[in-house]
């Protein structure tokens, strides 16, 4: 495990007295390797990007590796805050380990800025701010496609842990008033490197299309398995699949792939009336600029916004309590709970107490892979 301490400095001299009591702390855990290393080194990635202060105080990140590991993360997590004192932290790459760290956020009384869905019940994410688009509004963008191009059954196949088990309720409570029917439930494992066994019970069933709750890398394998084998009708995935990494992986095999994702993927395709659109595109060219042509990925996005929700709530909560204390963390998640307005790459955010992510359908768009590029469906 390594840490490494970002930004940690005051914005000029005359700052230098009052700033280190007033530095806000954010931490974070994160997977740039293991099984979700190729969504982890984007999300860290982010923070390479990141301004000075946050909502209008210094601030310092202090980043942890988790390997993609949920042990490793929830370790993480508890050293963040009880050895670390920071005043929010975020994390993780996979639902697992995102999982683990809304039990400890809501434990130890301190915001969590989730990066991945979480698999808890509203009653134990009192201190979790979900920061990607709800699956069942992400995936009805998928059944809506369906729908259009008259699609009545389809094949299933998804991770076999938490994640998998997300996208697989999500199609079922949309599939059924669409009329649709679910006709296989196949899983694989994260690091699985062959899924022939339940591609071979799809094709034997013939769906008239097959959706995959994988995630990064991970979910090019039942695509490329499918095509291999025959299989010629659409393949649908999530919004855990889009980045430049699931298309080196699976190369012409996923030509045709659909899925759902936030605006910052196609962001030059928007209207410019699109209040999404500018934060977006400077995101986008940021990042690009930084990592090189055609890298922009949807979890770079998710870490950014999880920053400006933040910087939206930081002021508010600065107004009765000091960065440093329980009290601070405590004004923050209340903050945070009522934060409203904050245009991110991925949506509109509008938090409320029974509300911990607050996008709508602005947040979503459908893209295809087309000629090796993420594109527009219009």
């Amino acid at each position: 495990m390594y840490r490494k301490l970002l930004l940690a400095v005051a914005l000029s001299v005359g700052l230098a007295g009052t700033a280190a009591a007033q530095e806000v702390t954010i931490g974070l855990t994160m997977g740039t390797t293991g099984p979700g290393a190729s969504l982890g080194i984007n999300y860290r990635n982010a923070f390479d990007l990141m301004p000075k202060t946050i909502g209008g105080y210094p601030v310092k990140f202090i980043i942890l590796e988790d390997k993609t590991n949920a042990t490793e993360a929830a370790k993480n997590g508890r050293e963040l805050i009880t050895q670390d004192k920071v005043d929010a932290f975020m994390g993780s790459v996979a639902v697992p380990s995102t999982t683990q760290l809304a039990l400890i956020a809501n434990e130890l009384k301190t915001p969590l800025m989730a990066l991945s869905p979480v698999a808890l019940p509203p009653s134990k994410l009192e201190w979790t701010f979900i920061v990607p688009q709800p699956t069942t509004l992400m995936m009805s963008a998928v059944v809506d496609h369906m729908k259009a191009h008259g699609v009545k059954t389809i094949g299933y196949i998804g991770f076999s842990d938490s994640w998998g088990d997300i996208v697989y309720k999500s199609m079922q409570e949309l599939c059924g008033p669409a009329g649709i029917k679910i006709v296989t439930d196949e899983r694989y494992a994260r690091a699985d490197t062959s899924v022939t066994g339940q591609v071979l019970k799809i094709i034997a069933v013939n769906p008239d299309a097959v959706v995959v709750g994988g995630s990064g890398t991970g979910d090019a394998l039942p695509q490329i398995s499918l095509v291999e084998h025959g299989y010629k009708k659409q393949i649908y995935h999530n919004h855990g699949t889009v980045n430049r990494e699931f298309i080196k992986v699976g190369g012409k095999d996923v030509e045709g792939a659909i899925a759902p994702t936030g605006p910052l993927m196609v962001a030059e395709d928007l209207p410019d009336n699109n209040p999404i659109k500018k934060v977006a595109l400077n995101f986008d060219r940021r990042y690009e600029k930084k990592f090189g042509a055609g890298t922009r990925n949807a979890f770079a996005g998710y870490s950014y916004d999880g920053f400006l929700l933040l910087n939206a709530a930081v002021p508010i909560a600065a107004k009765t309590a000091k960065p440093g204390t329980p009290a601070f963390r405590s004004a923050l998640r209340d903050a945070l709970e009522n934060v409203k307005n904050v245009v991110g790459t991925h949506g509109i955010y509008n938090m409320s107490p029974t509300n911990h992510n607050g996008v709508d359908k602005r947040a979503r768009v459908l893209v295809q892979v087309q000629n090796g590029e993420w594109r527009l469906i219009k």
